[in-house]
């Protein structure tokens, strides 16, 4: 590795290594406390981990979606942001780990997990061959066993792309398989893990407006990571203002297409009046639940959507990264908007389980992914679509 290639690494005084430790005594700390409040409010605790999960898993999910939409479409806007995507992906091992206590609790919050329940409903016990907990188990561990296998060898080989020992072709051939395989393990997942929290609902539309979110968190995160790394040289000379307004573009695009996605469910469901369907926008289009729907309407998508249409703002590293920052809290509250009200909560308003679960979860999970961004350079070597690195050797 020659003096080059070492700036390309995550510099030892960036902010990003300075608050991966702080967020790891955060997280433990929340962890901590959600195990001591759930030998009381054990249903609860489920419920607000539950929830918590869903969005941190998503980061890497989304990650691991865009990585591979990059590989196969090429281009620099998904090069200089390329480790951070492998990154996030590469910490799918610890969300295996971190998936165990959904799986032990799912009692806590699936109606279909207990066989007192399904033998009084007719529903249920048609759809028992699909949703019971042996089966639930095994389709997650294989979810898993596809999600970690795709991240492993898209990290590794692009890491033997850094050497030039990989022919591109590899990669781009691993990533169409890949897409296709994410498109129905992820279409599965949503459906074991979220839409079957209300199992008498269903929607066509739910797994591809899961999979939306997903990316549309994942490019959220990734621009503030870009941004701030940017502010060390040489990555800086790499990471233009005309770079980041391509990832501003592609934010735009995402932000339209979930609510492409979101107002095409809604429609479908609402111009369709079935008993069936129309309860589950009954239940989140009244007391609280309200004025969260038009939080996202507003911060979702209306705001992002009229500021990313700035040229300037999008050419700007910290406009684009306050944008994006503001996406992904809002992408907190959409998957809260879409989760919570199944458990039939009296308020809308979040309690203490809900911030420890997501400190927790999110503390371990931010400190895995700054240990994996801190082991690789930056910015890919050796890639056609930055040819300012093609002097720099592994």
């Amino acid at each position: 590795m020659n003096e080059r290639s070492e700036t390309l690494m995550l510099a030892q005084s960036s902010p990003l290594r300075r608050l991966a430790p702080v967020a790891l005594v955060i997280g433990v700390a929340a962890l901590a406390g959600c195990a001591f409040f759930a030998a009381e409010q054990p249903d609860q605790v489920a419920q607000s981990y539950l929830v918590a999960y869903l969005f941190w898993s998503g980061l890497a999910l989304g990650s691991l979606v865009i990585l591979m939409l990059q590989h196969i479409t090429g281009g620099a806007w998904g090069a200089i942001i390329r480790r951070i995507l492998e990154s996030a992906s590469r910490t799918l091992p610890l969300l295996l780990i971190l998936f165990l206590p959904v799986l032990a609790t799912a009692g806590s919050v699936y109606e279909w997990a207990h066989p007192e329940v399904v033998a009084h409903d007719e529903l249920l016990q048609h759809k028992s061959p699909y949703l019971n907990l042996p089966f639930f188990t095994v389709r997650a561990f294989l979810y898993f066993a596809i999600w970690i296998t795709l991240a492993h060898f898209l990290s590794r080989w692009s890491q033997a792309q850094d050497r030039g020992v990989l022919n591109v072709q590899r990669l781009e051939n691993i990533s169409r398989v890949g897409l296709l395989l994410f498109a129905m393990t992820m279409t599965f997942a949503s459906i074991d893990w979220a839409m079957s929290l209300e199992p008498h609902w269903f929607s066509t539309m739910y797994g591809i407006l899961f999979i939306g979110g997903q990316v549309l968190s994942a490019l959220a995160f990734a621009i503030p990571v870009a941004a701030t790394v940017a502010g060390q040289e040489p990555v800086g000379e790499i990471m233009t203002p005309s770079r980041f307004h391509d990832l501003g573009k592609l934010l735009l695009a995402f932000v339209m297409l979930w609510a492409y996605f979101s107002l095409s469910q809604f429609l479908i469901i609402w111009s369709g009046d079935l008993p069936e369907e129309t309860p589950w926008y009954l239940r989140r289009l009244k007391d609280g639940w309200l004025w969260m729907s038009i939080a996202l309407i507003l911060f979702h998508f209306a705001l992002p959507f009229v500021l990313l249409l700035s040229r300037s703002l999008k050419r700007s590293r910290g406009w684009l990264m306050l944008v994006a920052l503001i996406l992904l809290g809002m992408r907190a509250v959409d998957l809260s908007w879409m989760i919570v009200p199944a458990f039939e909560r009296e308020e809308s308003r979040l309690v203490l389980s809900d911030l420890l679960a997501f400190a927790g979860i999110g503390g371990v999970w931010f400190f895995a992914f700054v240990r994996y961004l801190r082991g690789s350079s930056l910015l890919p070597l050796h890639d056609e679509s930055l040819p300012e690195l093609d002097g720099v050797e592994a």
